[in-house]
């Protein structure tokens, strides 16, 4: 994670520095929804390598915008989960998601349940006849 700068000439600037880029922002409307176990994040995020999304749930927990608890009843599962420096983001999630679903209607772009995560399949090449 990068280092936050000690002066910002916009308070916009500071708040896009803190949770810029696509998948932050992604990944904590997601945990805005409701908490989630890594693997039900990387359901909803197919899009996503396992480094990066890895790397940025690092970056947000080292920001206390999210948190690891233990899954009630579960021993050993892992949630993620909003801190309260992250619920404070909740009134900015809901109206990015509003903005967003007006311009998907005004522009006729599809929003919808994601596409399910591609597995590759390597088949191994069997050798050219003689």
């Amino acid at each position: 994670m990068k280092r936050l700068r000690k002066t910002y000439g916009c308070p916009v600037e500071l708040s896009l520095d803190f949770v810029g880029g696509k998948w932050k922002t992604v990944i904590l409307a997601w945990l805005k929804e409701a908490p989630h176990r890594y693997n039900e994040l990387r359901a909803r995020l197919p899009d996503i390598s396992d480094k990066v999304l890895t790397e940025r749930l690092k970056d947000l927990e080292m920001l206390g915008l999210i948190t690891k608890a233990q899954a009630p009843g579960q021993p050993g599962v892992q949630l993620y989960l909003l801190t309260e420096r992250g619920e404070s983001l909740r009134p900015v999630l809901d109206a990015l998601y509003a903005w967003g679903a007006d311009m998907a209607h005004e522009l006729k772009v599809s929003v919808g349940a994601p596409r399910p995560r591609q597995r590759r399949r390597y088949r191994q090449e069997e050798p050219e006849p003689a």
